[in-house]
């Protein structure tokens, strides 16, 4: 296919997607392994709690700036420049676009070092109480914050190369964090009075590989950005006018998660550690399967939609629904039952103890609660914002915020009062509010009628609770007791866990195969 015309065939959306959840997958796993020598090293400690605060803030802005808000705004505009335009208009578009994105985020990034104290008090309050932990997050919040330019500007060549149908190397993009973590929290440390200051730097260095790595293959297509400032070009007019409420209606989860940090620093010191690896775990199947299918979609359904081709925009939309539910609902249920053993398995070996096991388990639990709709969510979000629809979404993000907030005070304070563990009742408040966004995104979608159920549901629905069910049998059979885990070495528990995983699995699938679900059933969006 010509590099210059867009996929049009939506036949390799299956592909896509297998080749992003591969290269994403790679990521995750490196993540894993990432998290591990966190782990190890630096536990649930109150450096360890610093650390993630001001690793998750320049993260958490990147994911409004970049992968969120930004990507759900650009890509569409982008596409119908690639539809309808020229291929001048397609760069003049991109320079603009580049140097209005990388302005603002200088200018953001400068004054959050400047003011880092200030947000690190915004972010962390209950960090006040603790000079030491404060100052730590300062300084490196000071060191972490311009990765947020770097990754961004990484985020906006991947949504470029994401249009242009590249969708590996955008998702091969984060192991290059991985690596570098990895790599500092062995190697660099020692050099370090304080180890944690190795890995701020360590998020610094991997902003700037990841940015380099995406230039030769922007370069092969001929669309490296040319950074021009131009406020009043049409196509940045119009991307700023989608990107403001799009801050709110894609980012909802994100800016829920923050909330949570902010009130976990109030909370036992661990609470944010616990959280974070817990959070961590349900991001793989989220990342690997939820936004691998959410941004293979977005362009696929950008230029349906400036084809006026409702029936198959409608019918890929029902694709990605079912592609979700047979991914999310059986990761979420075997994640809650080996949420003990995978915790055990993959951390409790140095720093981490098994009490900071036991707590994270409980949050991994109410956070999986929610997991399949925060997969919902990236799925249908994009059926929103492939039509240029901003309005509907924040109106829907704002709702599902506020209760985000009222249920994290009604689960917070009696879960903290009377069994002290309140960082449960912060992720069950999420994956709550997860499911208020899911709902009331997909009544919009049927009310509109750009969501239509296709035929053949009430036989997925079928088979996919009679594979959950066989699949939950089998691992409450074969899962001995969480002191057994703790007793084996980590062969063991890696050799145990292995076989678990691919009982689970094999049932799984086995179950739907006989039951005559086929790969075939979902190669393509059925045509009208």
């Amino acid at each position: 296919m010509n590099s210059e015309q867009p996929e049009k065939n939506p036949s390799g959306l299956l592909r896509s997607s297998a080749v992003f959840s591969a290269m994403t997958m790679l990521s995750r796993v490196l993540g894993l392994v990432r998290d591990i020598v966190f782990g190890v090293m630096i536990g649930a400690s109150a450096n360890a709690d610093a650390f993630f605060v001001a690793f998750k803030l320049p993260n958490f802005l990147r994911r409004l700036f970049a992968e969120g808000a930004f990507a759900q705004a650009f890509v569409p505009v982008l596409s119908e420049y690639r539809e309808n335009g020229s291929r001048a208009a397609v760069l003049g578009l991109i320079d603009r676009t580049a140097g209005v994105l990388g302005g603002t985020l200088l200018l953001i990034c400068s004054l959050m070092i400047v003011g880092a104290p200030v947000v690190t008090a915004l972010f962390a309050p209950g960090f006040l109480d603790d000079p030491f932990k404060y100052q730590l997050t300062v300084d490196m919040v000071r060191i972490t914050f311009p990765y947020l330019f770097l990754i961004s500007m990484t985020g906006f060549c991947g949504a470029i190369l994401n249009s242009y149908g590249r969708f590996a190397v955008p998702a091969f993009t984060p192991v290059l964090l991985n690596i570098s973590l990895i790599s500092a929290a062995i190697f660099a440390t020692p050099y370090f009075d304080e180890p944690v200051f190795a890995l701020a730097w360590g998020v610094l260095l991997a902003g700037v590989a990841q940015l380099l790595f995406q230039y030769p293959f922007m370069h092969r297509l001929g669309v490296v950005p040319r950074p021009i400032w131009d406020v009043r070009d049409e196509g940045v007019r119009r991307i700023m006018v989608l990107m403001v409420p799009a801050l709110f209606g894609v980012s909802v989860s994100q800016i829920n998660l923050m909330l949570d940090t902010i009130l976990a620093s109030f909370l036992p010191t661990g609470s944010v550690s616990w959280l974070y690896y817990s959070d961590r775990l349900t991001e793989l199947p989220l990342g690997v399967f939820g936004v691998a299918i959410a941004t293979v979609i977005l362009p696929s359904l950008s230029r349906l939609r400036s084809n006026s081709s409702e029936d198959r925009f409608a019918h890929t939309l029902d694709w990605a629904m079912r592609g979700v539910l047979l991914i999310g609902l059986p990761s979420s249920l075997a994640l809650i039952l080996l949420a003990e053993p995978i915790l055990v398995t993959l951390f409790q070996y140095g720093a981490l103890t098994p009490f900071d096991v036991s707590m994270s388990a409980l949050s991994l639990r109410a956070y999986c609660l929610g997991l399949l709709a925060f997969m919902l969510v990236k799925v249908l979000a994009p059926g929103y914002y492939a039509r240029q629809d901003t309005a509907t979404p924040v109106k829907i993000g704002i709702r599902a915020m506020v209760a985000n907030m009222v249920l994290n005070l009604l689960f917070v304070v009696p879960l903290y009062h009377f069994w002290n563990i309140g960082h449960v009742g912060l992720a069950l408040a999420t994956s709550v509010a997860a499911w208020l966004n899911a709902v009331l995104l997909l009544r919009g979608l049927l009310h509109e009628k750009v969501f239509r159920w296709q035929p053949g549901w009430k036989l997925l629905l079928q088979r996919l609770l009679l594979a959950c069910l066989l699949m939950v049998l089998i691992l409450v059979l074969l899962t001995p007791d969480v002191q057994q885990w703790l007793d084996w070495g980590w062969q063991s528990r890696i050799t145990r866990l292995l076989v678990l995983v691919t009982a689970g699995m094999s049932v799984y699938l086995i179950s739907h195969f006989a039951s005559g679900t086929r790969i075939a059933d979902f190669y393509t969006p059925k045509q009208a």
